[in-house]
């Protein structure tokens, strides 16, 4: 548990500096703190480490009791045995794993609200293009909705992939506006995947392929990257245009 490794540093840290205030002459006045060996700056650096790691709002912790508690243990006349100080920090992590989930579930209520305008423009603009686009010269449709068009035709023998085959492929993914995110053509180095790790319109639109082929696919939204979209490169709720060439089926 993360907590418990924390002490438990801070434990080695106290030890050692105890164990070296023992040595050191008392002063009647006390000079001024410095740094003045390896093992001074390891244990510096050991408790500057702890506090970046206990600043978090959420311990709350008490310095003081904190302190008290290390020389207690180091006394060998701790307040609280091993069960206790198990349970207080299983209860602690309990309690701090919750209030995590319980922000991370109002980051994403918030996210989705800012969202909604952008996924229902997005929405709007897929289905106008999608609904125009399957009128175009061989352009073909899915049952499920992928859109295709056969940009050339490859031998025409040989077998065509599954599901659960692994392909190698050239292509190249744009946005409806032109934008292109990714392209393995520019790259010059095709890519290997199997095809039931890629979105769905990959798995079922390059098994319609034989090697050699190359055809444009158009995806809605639901069997790409859904209303989440894809970080930064593609916004939610986004049709997705590729080009794929299928190169070879691996075996």
């Amino acid at each position: 548990m993360k907590i418990m490794k924390i002490f438990f540093v801070m434990a080695l840290c106290l030890s050692l500096t105890i164990a070296q205030n023992k040595n050191q002459p008392k002063e009647k006045a006390p000079a001024a703190f410095q740094i003045k060996t390896q093992s001074d700056s390891v244990s510096y650096a050991i408790g500057q480490n702890i506090l970046r790691s206990l600043k978090d709002p959420n311990l709350n912790v008490n310095f003081d009791v904190l302190i008290k508690s290390m020389k207690d243990g180091m006394s060998g006349k701790p307040l609280m045995n091993d069960e206790a100080v198990m349970k207080c920090l299983t209860d602690l992590n309990t309690r701090m794993q919750a209030k995590m989930q319980a922000q991370q579930k109002e980051q994403e209520e918030k996210r989705k609200i800012e969202l909604a305008p952008i996924i229902a423009k997005n929405k709007k603009e897929g289905e106008a293009f999608l609904e125009q686009n399957e009128k175009k010269e061989g352009v073909k449709v899915t049952d499920s909705g992928l859109q295709y068009k056969v940009l050339v035709v490859g031998p025409g023998t040989g077998p065509t992939p599954k599901d659960t085959s692994t392909v190698k492929v050239h292509y190249k993914g744009t946005l409806l506006d032109g934008k292109e995110f990714d392209s393995s053509f520019k790259r010059n180095e095709p890519t290997e995947f199997p095809l039931n790790r890629v979105i769905k319109g990959w798995t079922e639109g390059i098994q319609l392929m034989h090697v050699g082929d190359k055809f444009e696919f158009y995806i809605p939204y639901n069997l790409a990257y859904g209303e989440e979209g894809r970080g930064e490169t593609i916004p939610p709720a986004s049709v997705l245009i590729f080009e794929v060439e299928l190169l070879e089926i691996k075996k």
